[in-house]
């Protein structure tokens, strides 16, 4: 009745049946067919090397496996751990588009190749400017991240900076003493130490004070013949005898005899035993060679006396930094004992050769010792503040990845695009930086954090290249490359072609 009365009613059932039926033959035909481990719309638009000239399509390089990087293939499948293999496209490796034309980083002169400029132009020799290009400057493979592997990886991007390049000597030294105030207390004749006031080593002692009472023979009788003289001037002030007393104090004080003690002979009018041979310097007895009751020949080095109250610091700093100190220059100390309190001194001599065992230079440091809170051989921190060298190019330390014989920056381009950027670099600077030579430019920024991951990653690419290149290399010699990557053991390769 239904299909009588409306023909067109019958006709559309039919239609949506037949679309339903289809559907599902085609889903059940979809899912029960063998996998590949590639897109559905492989099946439809053909292997990749098919896809691959569609100019609308990404190109697949390779596949790899999603748990290891090194386990790479030529067709989509199943990897070793039996997980499907995810495709690597060509844009992610290149990391950016050939556009065929290098790009100029900066111009340097010909002749010194730390003189660098931003335009070309002439060299301060008047010879015209090299251009140096990027690719001449990279030292591997651009990478590409995605944003949020990007975010996640941490990445810190900071501008080379163009400034006074500021840098501060940090380095060791030990205080010794003032050699210009050393002095020795000899014995001037022989005899017997009958008394010694400065007993001991370390003993501090003022000028004049005594140090020790001395014995004689030789000393007693030039004190004899100047009590005569005195009494004989005394009967007769005659100029004869005002000659022959003033020869015989003369001649005690060429004994190291004090004035003091020579006017006491005059006064008591008597000669001790034994007379009292006083310190000629204030300051502390360093070394002592006087013991009481021994007996001293003429000549006989007895006490040695250092005044404290100035010390010397000497301080080692590398031959390279020579050029950075001068005489006059302030410097800044501090002790171990007493890390909050900075000494300030200057440099007054800086040794004209170096140390045969160290291969450094010693630059001597005066500081004021008043309360003798510098004492020597104690080990001190130093720190030479030197006047700015010429403007140059900056970047933080931690940016610089040492490889081998190279250093290498991370220099971002923009759109996730990281490029490996060989340079140069020079000295050390203040605050965690170091000098750019060659290699960058003021508007250039660099990869201070994260750049190690970027550097992996570079050096993984690098190395998938280089044996996609080698494919392509059997390709044509041979034209058998169906089992290339099954046929050889790829890790072990890898590693090698990494060690060349």
């Amino acid at each position: 009745m239904t299909s009588k009365g409306n023909p067109p009613r019958t006709l559309l059932t039919i239609l949506l049946t037949a679309l339903i039926t289809g559907s599902l033959v085609w889903a059940a035909m979809r899912f029960t067919a063998p996998h590949t481990g590639g897109h559905p719309a492989e099946d439809a638009a053909g292997p990749p090397e098919t896809r691959a000239n569609d100019p609308g399509e990404r190109k697949i390089l390779y596949w790899q496996a999603p748990m290891d990087p090194m386990e790479i293939y030529d067709e989509p499948g199943k990897s070793k751990m039996g997980m499907d293999l995810v495709p690597v496209y060509e844009d992610e490796v290149a990391g950016k588009a050939e556009t065929g034309e290098r790009k100029i980083v900066y111009w340097k002169a010909p002749m010194d190749p730390t003189e660098i400029y931003d335009a070309p132009g002439k060299s301060k020799m008047g010879m015209d400017l090299v251009p140096v290009y990027e690719d001449e400057l990279v030292g591997g493979v651009d990478i590409k991240i995605n944003p949020v592997v990007e975010q996640n990886m941490g990445l810190r991007i900071e501008p080379v900076r163009q400034g006074p390049l500021q840098h501060t000597i940090h380095t060791y030294g030990h205080i010794t003493f003032d050699e210009t105030r050393v002095g020795v207390v000899s014995s001037k004749t022989d005899g017997w130490i009958e008394k010694l006031y400065a007993g001991y080593t370390g003993f501090l002692i003022e000028k004049g004070a005594p140090l020790f009472e001395i014995y004689s023979p030789s000393l007693l009788a030039a004190r004899e013949e100047y009590l005569s003289a005195s009494r004989n001037y005394r009967t007769r002030q005659t100029r004869l005898n005002k000659e022959i007393l003033d020869s015989a104090k003369k001649r005690l004080t060429y004994f190291d005899i004090a004035e003091r003690d020579i006017l006491d002979i005059r006064k008591k009018d008597r000669v001790e035993k034994t007379v009292i041979i006083r310190s000629p310097f204030t300051g502390v007895i360093t070394d002592k060679n006087a013991v009481q009751g021994g007996f001293v020949k003429a000549g006989t080095d007895l006490f040695t006396i250092t005044d404290l109250s100035r010390v010397w610091v000497e301080a080692h700093i590398f031959e390279y930094e020579q050029k950075l100190v001068s005489i006059g220059q302030e410097v800044e100390m501090t002790l171990s004992y007493h890390p909050e309190k900075t000494y300030t001194g200057k440099i007054f001599y800086i040794f004209p050769y170096l140390q045969p065992q160290t291969r450094d230079v010693i630059v001597r440091i005066g500081f004021e010792n008043q309360n003798h809170a510098l004492k020597p051989d104690m080990y001190a921190r130093i720190k030479i503040r030197t006047d700015p060298m010429d403007n140059g190019l900056s970047i933080p330390s931690q940016a610089v990845i040492h490889s081998g014989e190279k250093k290498i920056v991370f220099v971002p381009n923009g759109n996730g695009v990281y490029t490996p950027r060989e340079v140069r670099t020079g000295r050390t600077l203040d605050a965690g930086r170091v000098e750019v030579l060659t290699g960058l430019t003021r508007e250039d920024r660099v990869v201070v954090s994260g750049q190690f991951l970027l550097d992996s990653e570079s050096k993984l690419k690098e190395a998938i290249q280089k044996m996609m290149e080698l494919k392509s290399g059997t390709d044509e010699n041979n034209g058998d490359t169906d089992d290339f990557f099954d046929d050889m053991d790829f890790e072990d390769d890898f590693f090698k072609d990494i060690d060349t």
